[in-house]
């Protein structure tokens, strides 16, 4: 596939009618042909999966069904990190000369050492294909205006723009711009969609505000497309975002070890379709990895059906949520997956399991404050703690007092354990906003801990 601009009916609601709405069980004929590929591929080119699948005894005539996936060892963040740059530049993993390589992402290194993400010729237009199909699917059009406010450096998500530049949108490559400059574009070029963080979406409708911007009346966003953080799919945060903006916000999902936008929510903001054309969705057991039914919760599992560069077989996401195979509403039959949060975030307070998405929940919710948070996890007596800060409105006429008791309340409802304490702060007195990701979590345990 070229760069070049691909023509479509606007008013067909879908990018590729026949693969959005195949029935599942083609596309389970369509992934179980991919995979019996992409397994026999890596095995055979691949040093890392030659030497794991031979220790565990398995081979790609092995794969019959998609049930044989099971059969596989997993990997992980560590597999790769072991393995990259051993052998080669591109490590272990990688499939394919380094000559067949036109581009690499990092990761952020948020849980240790950045891993590279290498890209094939193929394998990047049809990454760009896939964010196309997204872009369609949230409404964007050739008529529409773009800004992509997303890191370009070594991000993943950067070149998701050539994306909506291949469906005909006018592209404006806003990247980290500072919000004044950022506002300046939106108020002088009037853009219709706009994508960034959830937390930055927030803080940029309070910013332009502050600057005398009704980001309602004076700008021209109708579409707000947000990835990186959880608070897309969550109905408070999403909701104070749109009535913020006055438009329709849009999640996306993705990871840097796969590419850029993975899942994508439709019209109707129930889960996130996931390409299933594109990748192979197991939920296993976080302790046990046993194979959970499809609907259940527990860490998300992906397989890489098409991307040579560096395939993952069985790779052990740390994100814990499930997948619903059910018919949607809009007619697509791919998958929705509904993320609850990592498993490197996720705590355990009085034996409940307690996701920083559950409290951000709470917190967007709760009418008097501004919505910035901060978690902190401390130990106490041997045992874990939480404690939340939170920053009241300049007119808000309760006491701090009452505002924490009211929130310690509603954490208590909503979570079913109440944080040791809650600590109010003036408006701004967090420090939590932040250009693009916001950090929402202290660590401060020393024990360790096995969830």
């Amino acid at each position: 596939m070229s760069n070049a601009v691909i023509k479509r009916d606007v008013n067909n609601k879908f990018w590729d009618e026949e693969l959005e709405t195949m029935p599942h069980a083609k596309l389970e004929e369509l992934q179980l042909e991919r995979l019996k590929e992409m397994i026999k591929f890596a095995y055979e080119n691949a040093p890392y999966y030659k030497r794991s699948f031979d220790e565990a005894g398995v081979k790609p005539e092995d794969i019959k069904s998609l049930d044989d996936l099971a059969k596989f060892p997993f990997i992980t963040k560590i597999t790769q990190r072991e393995t990259q740059g051993k052998g080669s530049f591109l490590g272990e993993l990688c499939a394919v000369p380094e000559e067949d390589v036109i581009f690499i992402s990092t990761s952020s290194g948020s849980t240790g050492v950045p891993t590279m993400s290498p890209f094939t010729k193929e394998d990047f237009d049809e990454f760009q294909n896939t964010e196309s199909r997204w872009f369609w699917q949230v409404g964007m059009r050739p008529n529409d205006r773009y800004v992509h406010a997303l890191n370009f450096s070594l991000y993943v998500g950067g070149p998701d723009v050539i994306g909506a530049q291949n469906l005909g949108a006018l592209c404006i490559w806003g990247g980290t711009l500072p919000s004044e400059r950022l506002l300046f574009v939106l108020k002088t070029y009037q853009p219709t969609v706009i994508w960034t963080s959830p937390s930055y979406a927030w803080q940029l409708g309070e910013k332009a505000k502050k600057a005398g911007i009704d980001p309602k009346t004076d700008l021209n966003i109708k579409k707000i497309i947000v990835a990186g953080e959880l608070g897309g799919s969550i109905p408070a945060t999403r909701k104070a975002i749109e009535d913020l903006w006055g438009a329709e916000l849009y999640d996306f999902y993705g990871l840097s070890d796969i590419f850029g936008a993975c899942a994508a929510h439709c019209e109707y903001h129930d889960g996130l379709h996931i390409c299933e054309d594109q990748i192979y969705v197991e939920t296993v057991d976080i302790h046990t990895g046993e194979i959970l039914p499809p609907g259940e919760t527990g860490e998300l599992v992906y397989t890489t059906l098409r991307k040579k560069a560096r395939p993952l077989i069985r790779f052990r996401t740390g994100d814990i949520g499930r997948i619903d195979r059910t018919p949607c509403k809009c007619g697509r039959t791919h998958g929705r997956i509904y993320i609850n949060g990592r498993k490197d975030d996720m705590f355990i307070v009085s034996a409940v399991n307690v996701f920083p998405s559950d409290i951000e929940a709470v917190i967007r919710d709760l009418d008097g404050i501004t919505g910035e948070y901060l978690i902190r996890i401390f130990e106490k007596d041997l045992t874990c703690k939480y404690a939340v800060e939170i920053e009241k409105n300049s007119d808000n006429p309760e006491t701090d007092e009452e505002v924490a008791n009211k929130t310690s309340a509603a954490l208590k409802a909503r979570i079913g354990v109440k944080p040791a304490k809650v600590i109010v702060h003036p408006d701004g007195g967090l420090g939590t906003r932040s250009e693009h990701k916001s950090k929402r979590i202290i660590d401060e345990r020393t024990l360790t801990y096995n969830i």
